[in-house]
């Protein structure tokens, strides 16, 4: 008994002697970590600083060192209120305060008399912790005059409650009816969709999908990191898996992206600049980088990075397993639903480059693609496309003058070169004229798409445009003579105007490859109309069992000349009045 007790308080000294050893400052901070905070700059708010808000902060960042915190700052003006997230050492002053509530799990804001005027600041300690901001509540000394009648209020509230659950209900029901009457023809289509994907050239199979990031709409959404440069020294935690596309600039790898705190990982794509083409690089990362360019039908981007070591410029982005369009019409003939999804989920990515507010109505600058084609445009999870590859992107920013407009040079590949840019004379002064020669490139993928459309009657194996008329890779002046000298375009035979989408799609087309750049349709016009000829058609089909069937009228704003015994666009009544050639002014 008595050798059992010394064992057990030689264990205790043990312990003890363990445990004093972990609480020594110099051992403890071998354990520090690193904190991931939101991180974003100086954004607008409707935080009116009362109660508890969130800073509606997309980006978190892992922290540079392990002594930096999570802070947030609110600030109000005369005109607006606004909220900024960051990473800070709390031993070190921010806007001439110091932070003396970092140890908080919780972001609680206190009023600060800073160098640039009174704020509400915050810091914590937790992943994200400074998302949710609480500001104290303040006692106000004036009696409230309605408060005598605050336990009347209170009552009636109470027994109008039940009513009010009745009414939630039953527009909730209302909705979720109208939502899935119309969504039933789209859960069909996808479920054939995926039935019939073949693997990708390259040994890369559609089953990849399983780790991909994948948010509510089943779309490939992003990761916790920034929407910029890298804010960390070391490099994020990324293996570079499979090598899935090569192009002028740079080399295409899916990648997995490693969790931080668990032994899991996210699918990514990792497009890889050598060092030679850094230029490329900072220009897609600049575009990229600008919030504004976020959009379902453009390419997510999570961050970029410059790998010193590997002497690389790096550009990280969500990953699409399926591959661009380009692959995909390779391998697959597409059903009239899918045409209507590919084209109007492009017309609407593109639109949204080209406008100059956000649907909010906030200003944004137009961007210009000027490099538009089938392999510059991913087939996503849900059926839909996504707008790539911005190495040739420009910002048409109002400031920039008519010299370095002209300096942009004739740029894009020569197969989907507009008429201006082949001839070298595009209007300088007016931005418009970029916007023009972007929609020419994407009616010739609307066409690719449509010449391996099932409804078009015989479809023959995939051509991009132009096809067998020029060579594979064709030079600027090989296309000068095709589309200049001989006002070239590739074909749509009568054949593919039988079927009365197929010829609004086609007189569409038609629209946007016009030689005169200011007869084009403007992307938010396209994606207008197809949206109109999805609505029409879906009428139609719906009180016929097939597309020959269908002899109701179609409510689209196009002519088109067709033989006399094919169905006659023109004769179609009560035609929308709308007018598509002027420039999109949403």
């Amino acid at each position: 008994m008595k050798a059992r007790r010394c064992s057990l308080t030689f264990r205790g000294v043990l312990s003890a002697f363990l445990i004093s050893v972990l609480l020594e400052p110099g051992v403890a901070g071998l354990f520090q970590l690193h904190e991931l905070c939101k991180f974003c700059d100086v954004e607008l708010t409707s935080c009116n600083g009362t109660g508890t808000c969130k800073t509606n902060c997309s980006i978190s960042s892992i922290c540079e060192k392990p002594t930096e915190v999570c802070v947030s700052i609110w600030r109000r003006n005369e005109t607006n209120l606004s909220i900024e997230t960051l990473c800070h050492n709390p031993a070190e002053p921010l806007y001439g305060i110091t932070l003396d509530d970092y140890n908080s799990a919780t972001c609680v804001m206190k009023e600060k008399n800073t160098t640039t005027g009174l704020a509400h600041f915050c810091s914590c300690k937790g992943d994200e912790c400074n998302e949710d901001l609480i500001f104290p509540q303040t006692v106000d000394p004036t009696p409230d005059p309605l408060e005598s009648n605050h336990a009347l209020m209170s009552a009636v509230l109470v027994s109008m409650l039940p009513l009010l659950v009745m009414v939630i209900a039953f527009f909730g029901m209302f909705y979720w009816c109208r939502i899935h009457r119309r969504r039933r023809p789209n859960r069909q289509w996808e479920s054939s969709f995926n039935f019939k994907r073949k693997p990708i050239a390259g040994g890369l199979d559609c089953s990849d999908a399983c780790a991909i990031m994948t948010d509510d709409d089943k779309s490939d959404s992003s990761s916790t990191h920034a929407n910029s440069l890298n804010h960390n020294t070391e490099p994020l935690p990324i293996e570079l898996d499979l090598l899935v596309g090569k192009g002028r600039f740079a080399q295409v790898y899916k990648a997995k992206l490693k969790q931080t705190t668990w032994n899991q990982f996210e699918t990514v794509a990792v497009k890889i600049f050598p060092y030679e083409e850094y230029a490329s690089w900072k220009n897609e990362k600049d575009i990229f980088s600008n919030t504004d360019l976020r959009h379902e039908n453009i390419l997510h981007f999570l961050t970029a990075e410059e790998r010193k070591v590997e002497k690389q410029y790096w550009l990280i982005t969500a990953f699409h397993p399926i591959g661009n369009l380009q692959e995909y019409l390779t391998h697959h003939v597409i059903s009239w639903q899918e045409l209507q999804v590919f084209s109007s989920s492009l017309a609407r990515g593109v639109a949204h480059l080209h406008s100059d507010r956000l649907p909010c109505g906030s200003p944004k600058v137009p961007i210009v693609h000027r490099d538009l084609k089938s392999s510059n445009i991913l087939v996503k999870n849900d059926g839909t496309c996504c707008v790539c590859d911005f190495g040739l992107g420009l910002c048409l920013d109002s400031s920039l003058s008519v010299d370095e407009l002209a300096n942009s040079g004739q740029v894009g590949t020569a197969r989907y070169m507009a008429p201006e840019v082949l001839e070298a004379r595009l209007n300088l002064e007016n931005i418009e004229s970029f916007k023009q020669t972007d929609i020419y490139s994407m009616a010739l993928v609307l066409w690719e798409m449509t010449s391996r459309c099932e409804a078009i009657g015989e479809v023959k194996d995939y051509e991009p445009a132009y096809g067998s008329k020029v060579r594979e890779h064709p030079c600027v002046e090989s296309m000068k003579d095709n589309v200049l000298r001989d006002r070239g375009r590739p074909e749509i035979p009568d054949s593919w105007l039988r079927h009365q989408g197929m010829a609004v799609m086609c007189a569409t087309i038609k629209e946007c490859w016009d030689h005169d750049p200011e007869a084009r349709l403007t992307a938010h016009c396209i994606a207008e109309r197809i949206s109109e000829l999805e609505d029409e058609m879906g009428k139609l089909s719906s009180r016929s069992s097939s597309a020959e069937k269908i002899v109701e009228e179609l409510k689209i704003p196009v002519e088109v000349e067709i033989p006399e015994e094919e169905v006659k666009i023109t004769e179609i009544q009560n035609i929308i009045a709308v007018d598509c050639s002027i420039s999109d002014k949403k």
